[in-house]
């Protein structure tokens, strides 16, 4: 009789329950994956008969299926692993107890049969409490704060014997001490500030009204007047991130494979104008977040936004219209969040000098109105201020500036009477 051993798989940031099913069968000696496996699940034979060869299991002359259920859903990754090394051993006898359905699996196997962690683990333990998982066991991650996870029990294990052992009833040690997590706990913004920035006050009033009604912002103006400088000032205006949005968010430059160096700070994306529209998007033959993604909850700064092509633009509607985005594959459909408050920056004409003070514009009314209307109509009504900015005389702007902190403070008063009006700030 087949057995059957629960795990977790990722569509996106989405999990959804995979059964492990084990069946031997007589006939030629062969191992068979079947239920649309990658590259890394069909590795997996390997990685687990390895691992499992010092626990009696003997499947010489024997023909192991093993079906990764539901069978329509591409699987991607080393998340199975352990998953199909209990429903191994569970068939071969080893392992004589019955493994209810609310209790899940997940990680890489070594060739030894030590226990690691997988990219992809953190939104796959997050997804265990909505799936219905009561326990879970995988590798210990000191990086993750997850000791415990509320209306789930988490089983951190090292090794497969650790499992045996355990669903054999005998006790487990205690973990090591975690260090101390990337998570920062106290207000620790990195980068410019408000304070910075001579002059301008029109302008960062108009930024400090976008960060507390989450609107997007346009700022034109000849170059050196200043957009590029109050762009890279404005995330110290917003309210840091909460556990939950960080996390989020970890999960999501996790699965993008890129570094977060302050997970306390809502994110800071400024790619560049070259930037080709799947890495703005994300994509790929396996979708991968891309910048409006690795931008949520945060700030995404398009910097000279008429140089960015008019197709990568233009893709930027659904985004940020719905706050997410769908990206279609031969693989399968994968939805991100994309929840980001949008700033760009242009030039007013190809020179850049159009209704300058300082210097005269070079520029035709033609070649004016072609590069303006790089910026399609449907991009321009998303933003909702657009700022003219000019160059500041430096001896007679206003020397004093308000610190970001303060005016951080009056965001986050702002944001809470919105919450406390409609329930929730979106």
């Amino acid at each position: 009789m087949a057995v059957a051993v629960q795990s977790i798989g990722l569509k996106g940031l989405e999990g959804y329950l995979v059964s492990v099913e084990v069946e031997k069968l007589d006939g030629v000696e062969s191992m068979v994956i079947i239920g649309l496996p990658g590259a890394a699940v069909k590795e997996l034979k390997e990685r687990v008969l390895a691992a499992l060869k010092g626990f009696d299991c003997d499947f010489s002359d024997q023909k192991v299926i093993v079906y990764l259920s539901p069978a329509e859903e591409r699987k991607n990754g080393p998340l199975f692993d352990v998953a199909m090394a209990v429903s191994m051993l569970k068939q071969a006898g080893v392992l004589k107890v019955d493994i209810p359905k609310s209790t899940a699996f997940i990680g890489s196997l070594s060739l030894s049969g030590e226990i690691r962690s997988v990219k992809g683990m953190l939104p796959a333990l997050l997804a265990a409490k909505k799936l219905g998982i009561a326990r879970l066991y995988l590798p210990y991650d000191s990086c993750f704060p997850m000791e415990s996870l509320p209306g789930v029990e988490l089983i951190f294990v090292t090794h497969v014997k650790e499992v045996i052992d355990f669903l054999s009833g005998q006790p487990m040690l205690s973990l090591p001490p975690r260090k101390k997590p990337p998570f920062a706990e106290t207000a620790c913004y990195i980068g410019r500030d408000f304070q910075h920035i001579i002059g301008h006050e029109k302008p960062k009033r108009a930024l400090e009204v976008a960060a507390a009604g989450g609107h997007n912002v346009l700022m034109f103006g000849p170059p050196g007047c200043g957009k590029s400088l109050l762009a890279e000032s404005f995330p110290s205006i917003l309210p840091p991130l909460t556990l939950e949005q960080q996390l989020e968010n970890i999960s999501l430059y996790e699965l993008a494979d890129a570094p977060l160096v302050n997970y306390f700070q809502p994110p800071f994306r400024n790619p560049h104008h070259s930037a080709s529209a799947v890495s703005i998007i994300g994509g790929g033959s396996n979708p991968k977040p891309g910048e409006v993604s690795l931008a949520n909850h945060g700030v995404l700064f398009l910097d000279e936004m008429a140089e960015f092509t008019k197709k990568t633009l233009d893709m930027l509607r659904q985004p940020l219209e719905t706050k997410k985005v769908t990206i279609s594959r031969a693989l399968g459909t994968v939805t991100y969040p994309a929840n980001f408050l949008q700033l760009a920056a242009m030039n007013p004409c190809p020179c850049g000098y159009l209704g300058s003070a300082t210097r005269y514009c070079t520029c035709t009314p033609k070649q004016v109105q072609a590069y303006q209307n790089r910026i399609s109509g449907p991009i321009e009504d998303r933003m909702d201020i657009v700022l003219s900015l000019q160059p500041v005389n430096l001896h007679q702007g206003n020397q004093y500036a308000e610190q970001s902190e303060i005016i951080r403070r009056r965001v986050e008063d702002a944001r809470k009477r919105q919450s406390e009006r409609y329930g929730k700030f979106d």
